[in-house]
């Protein structure tokens, strides 16, 4: 972006040469889309985002990283902002691990949905694991009253999933029901390739959620959890 923009606006004056990339990038500024070459191989973080909206979501990311780096590791994550969510969620497992000097293997992660105070509302870190927020639920809502997912509201594509407790816990007997496992994306499309660590470039994990209603019902809903929404 620091060397492209500046050719940019010079080749549009005609100081120099419009070639074939920066005309390219000149129609889809234009277009208020995301110019190719600032997302593919991996340079950019995913996005289905516009240009504009692009902007201000990265800015925020830096400004969540910035603010780790100058003030200290925070009470509360926006997972949304990580480039890789999938290596700060291995990483929470390894200080746990680390911490309490047990297997890593021998852990994994209790999602906790605390729906009882706002992320903003936080002053303290948890004793184990962390809290997240910035995730969106579609095809559901959470019930705050039944503390459970619910049907959706009519016209409510999508809400924000409250506050969620990611606690490691040592040979966990995992729960078959009352739950949803339910998948989590980075963006909306549902869909990524395989990279070489093994990890999808969109799905992120399976989140256990509270539920009063069988899998099925969720699953014909199409019922999903992501990081990051179209706008």
């Amino acid at each position: 972006m620091r060397d492209k923009l500046p050719l940019v606006q010079r080749a549009l004056v005609g100081e120099v040469t419009m070639s074939d990339d920066l005309e390219k990038m000149a129609t889809s500024i234009f277009d208020n889309f995301v110019p190719k070459s600032w997302t593919s191989a991996g340079v950019g973080h995913l996005s289905l985002k516009p240009l504009a909206s692009w902007i201000e979501d990265l800015n925020e990311r830096i400004a969540f990283l910035k603010n780790w780096f100058d003030n200290g590791t925070p009470n509360v994550f926006w997972i949304s902002g990580f480039f890789f969510p999938q290596a700060f969620l291995t990483a929470t497992m390894q200080n746990c691990s680390r911490g309490r000097k047990i297997a890593i293997d021998t852990l994994s992660f209790r999602f906790i949905i605390r729906d009882d105070i706002k992320y903003t509302e936080v002053t303290e870190k948890p004793t184990d694991g962390c809290y997240c927020y910035g995730m969106y639920l579609e095809g559901c809502k959470w019930s705050y009253d039944n503390h459970r997912l619910a049907e959706s509201d009519p016209k409510k594509l999508f809400v924000e999933l409250p506050l969620l407790h990611l606690e490691p816990v040592q040979d966990r007997v995992v729960p078959t029901t009352d739950i949803f496992l339910c998948p989590l994306y980075k963006v909306l499309s549902r869909s990524g390739t395989l990279l070489t660590t093994g990890h999808s470039t969109n799905f992120v994990c399976f989140m256990e959620i509270p539920s009063g209603d069988e899998p099925d019902k969720w699953i014909k809903a199409g019922v999903a959890c992501f990081l990051a929404l179209k706008y």
